[in-house]
């Protein structure tokens, strides 16, 4: 038993509390997902074959319980039944966005301790660890007794996307990604056996590791892996019902006609704008589901079913979740005021082998980073990231909110806004805008003025051709600030 990612853990007393489902105490979740039948693969494999193919990786690895394994490839049939065969094995799957790139990896490998890795093949060039084996070559038939893991062995370590620094290795237990099926897609997507789901996502990325494998295979419902440049001809082709995305997918596929198979659109990563979320409800008659998640509780842990939904609010705490609104020293706030996120369920942070666990985690509540209100109906509203509050002459500044009043203007195709230093002001609020059409700064400050409080607007505007992104799709806000 190789137990390095279990000593990494952090002590005890400084994980969140923890309301915990009721699952026995040996589980492999691999097999919990691979026991349906019917199609899991739309318009490619049964649940048969993909369990085959499982196995047929699990008994090709060659490993001892507890190794970690990296898996970097785009979402394919191929990478889903990686990513299963490794759990069967008893190893945990360290995945990694398509797009990251060899310094990216690097740190991942070193951090987690990696020594073999799954790679498509034309992608094998940016992995450097002792065995790379290529996923097209790997055997595709085979039959593999799943290793007898416990309901608190390791399964996964997601790392986060970095928009903060160096990534954070979040490690998850089997249980957990059964956890994440039983709360948020049974009590917010309904799913059933007929649907098939497909994303944007990656699967290295918790929102569409959920959206693209867990959540289908659960219910033994089918998935349509896909990639962004690709989700629109996967929606069509496999008749998709329920999708996930982010917002800025949805204003761009707002322009194009999309398949009448779809009924449940999910939106997370980044905040949903109330404008989206009526243009959309009023292209499809379809109500986005947005909610709120991390990497560091798996998935989405507010947010409400489509028929619950208030446009701009991502709704209220998932069944088996809690969420309140917190001051400095952890007290609760009342209904309207602006405070920490505060949440907890039978999901939590657990860093590995990382100092930063103690800011998360603060009296077993888990504190993401968002800056939020709740009103007196139980429904949460976003304000910003709590390091994203402009403070300009004493004024609190919410940087999203400034974002929505932009992205109603018909020129406005993308925006960032974040306060800079300013001599005068302390900080002042600026945009980085993208556009359809020229238009002019001054034009979009008056506009912005109209429609929220005239001390909010941008004093300063900057034009981009395009906002720098993460792999997983966020506004790399770091990045602009350091512009200026």
């Amino acid at each position: 038993m190789d137990t390095f990612a279990r000593d990494g853990l952090p002590p005890r007393e400084q994980w969140p509390d923890l309301l915990l489902l009721d699952y026995p105490e040996r589980l492999n979740a691999a097999e919990e997902l691979l026991k349906h039948e019917g199609t899991a693969i739309a318009g490619g494999w049964s649940y048969a074959e993909l369990a085959e193919r499982a196995d047929a990786v699990a008994g090709s690895l060659n490993i001892e319980p507890g190794e970690r394994v990296l898996l970097h490839s785009p979402n394919t049939p191929e990478a889903i039944a990686c990513w299963l065969g490794i759990l069967l094995a008893g190893g945990i799957v360290v995945a990694t966005m398509p797009l990251l790139r060899a310094r990216e990896i690097d740190k991942v490998v070193a951090k987690a301790n990696v020594t073999k890795a799954l790679v498509a093949r034309d992608l094998a060039g940016e992995v450097d660890v002792m065995d790379v084996r290529v996923i097209e070559d790997l055997p595709t038939r085979g039959w593999f007794d799943a290793c007898d893991t416990a309901a608190d062995d390791v399964a996964i370590i997601a790392f986060t996307s970095g928009t903060t620094g160096d990534p954070k290795g979040c490690v998850h237990f089997h249980r957990d990604l059964l956890a994440s099926c039983e709360t948020f897609a049974r009590h917010v997507l309904h799913p059933q056996p007929a649907d098939v789901f497909s994303g944007s996502p990656p699967i290295a990325f918790t929102f569409g590791l959920g959206a693209s494998l867990l959540f289908p295979l659960y219910f033994g419902a089918s998935t349509a892996p896909t990639s962004p440049p690709q989700l629109l001809d996967t929606l069509r082709a496999r008749r998709v019902t329920t999708l996930f995305t982010a917002p800025t997918a949805y204003r761009a596929l707002l322009k194009e006609e999309l398949p009448d198979s779809l009924h449940t659109c999910v939106s997370a990563g980044e905040p949903l704008p109330a404008g989206v979320s009526d243009a959309w409800f009023e292209k499809t008659g379809i109500r986005i589901v947005d909610g709120i998640g991390s990497t560091e509780m798996l998935h989405i842990f507010i947010g409400s079913p489509a028929s619950e939904a208030r446009p701009g609010s991502c709704g209220r705490p998932v069944p088996g979740y809690e969420a309140r609104i917190v001051g400095d020293a952890m007290e609760t706030l009342p209904p309207g005021e602006v405070g920490r996120l505060a949440v907890r369920g039978p999901t939590g942070c657990r860093y590995l082998d990382d100092a930063r666990q103690s800011k998360y985690v603060r009296e077993g509540w888990n504190l993401t980073g968002d800056a939020f209100s709740m009103d007196a109906d139980g429904y949460f509203w976003f304000q910003a990231r709590t390091d994203d509050m402009i403070i300009s002459s004493g004024y609190n500044i919410s940087g999203f909110e400034v974002e929505t009043a932009l992205l109603e203007h018909p020129l406005v195709k993308e925006v960032a806004v974040v306060g800079v230093p300013d001599e005068a002001r302390g900080h002042v609020v600026k945009a980085f805008v993208v556009t359809t059409e020229t238009v002019e700064a001054s034009v979009l400050q008056d506009y912005v003025k109209a429609r929220i409080a005239p001390y909010k607007y941008p004093r300063r505007v900057e034009f981009l051709e395009t906002l720098p992104r993460t792999p997983t799709g966020k506004v790399q806000r770091n990045v602009l600030r350091e512009r200026g």
